[in-house]
């Protein structure tokens, strides 16, 4: 049976994007799904100013559009729609969409996590404006100033860490009586100087005018709350992988729930490629993204190639 197309992509963030233009260079058929509107994490910047090859900081929209205009100058065609279910049958992926079903060789999945939030007031409001979830992407824009991390396992402490290279006031707040983060991260939080740990304390209200100007926090043991001064709040309380789509195929996953791949971003399933926030990995930005999507791109034409071999050979 014929697919109808080579390649199907779920999901038009950074690595959704850049496989559908590396797929899509590489004279493959190539639709990319996306329910929400391309941009993904892109969206969650207001201004990006450590992407490779751009020295000026630039809105996170503006660079989403760039890649998705050069994915479809490539031949990628973007539909906006969600994918619902997916199966493997017949050397085969199917797949049942917004649009109708639709047949392909290889899955490329790029359907990112979702940031847990706090869910206090305020949050929402300020999300871009102080509230952020990416210590690498905003904190440099507050360089100098008080900030607060929440949050007690291992990315609010590595984060933690980063943020106390560029201020000297940071405080950290964590609803238990401890860090739940690997010990040996938890104690190079507490020895840093620089870093001021409240554990029992909660964020109870973010405040501001037009941007985040202080907290509400709430001690645990006393029952109190009061008020502290802050530029900026990140929050580090977790993040839920967009899995679903592919729990029951076969797929491995690590223990935080990432899906699990190879160095050429397939999954213990053949053809089933993922990239992206969706995938375990160190190391969580945009231009690591991008290289996910590249890999799996080139990976997926191999496959297919190999695949039209054995067809037609």
């Amino acid at each position: 049976m014929k697919p109808d197309r080579d390649v199907v992509i779920i999901g038009a963030g950074a690595a959704g994007m850049s496989a559908a233009q590396y797929a899509a260079r590489s004279n493959l058929s190539v639709t990319v799904f996306e329910e929400l509107g391309t941009g993904g994490q892109f969206m969650l910047i207001d201004s990006l100013e450590n992407y490779p090859g751009f020295p000026e900081p630039l809105p996170g929209h503006e660079l989403s559009q760039r890649f998705e205009e050069q994915a479809t100058r490539f031949g990628a065609e973007i539909q906006s729609a969600g994918v619902h279910a997916l199966e493997r049958a017949d050397g085969l992926f199917r797949m049942q969409t917004d649009n109708g079903p639709i047949t392909c060789l290889a899955v490329i999945l790029a359907t990112g996590a979702k940031h847990k939030h706090l869910g206090v007031p305020g949050e929402q409001e300020f999300s871009g404006r102080g509230v952020s979830y990416c210590a690498n992407c905003d904190g440099p824009f507050f360089k100098g100033k008080r900030m607060l991390v929440a949050g007690g396992g291992d990315a609010a402490c590595d984060e933690a860490q980063f943020l106390a290279n560029l201020t000297d006031d940071l405080l950290m707040v964590h609803r238990r009586d401890r860090f739940r983060a690997q010990k040996s991260l938890a104690e190079r939080v507490l020895k840093n100087r620089r870093i001021q740990v409240r554990f029992n304390t909660e964020v109870s209200r973010i405040s501001g005018t037009q941007k985040v100007e202080q907290v509400t926090l709430l001690d645990s043991q006393s029952g109190k709350t009061y008020d502290q001064e802050v530029a900026a709040v990140f929050i580090f309380v977790g993040s839920i992988p967009q899995t679903q789509l592919v729990q029951d195929v076969g797929v491995r996953f690590d223990e935080g729930g990432y899906l699990l791949t190879d160095e050429r971003m397939q999954t213990a399933v053949p053809g089933l490629y993922a990239v992206g926030d969706v995938r375990s990995s160190p190391f969580r930005q945009l231009v690591v993204a991008a290289a996910d999507g590249a890999i799996a791109a080139h990976s997926a034409a191999q496959y297919i190639d190999e695949l039209k071999g054995e067809a037609y050979g």
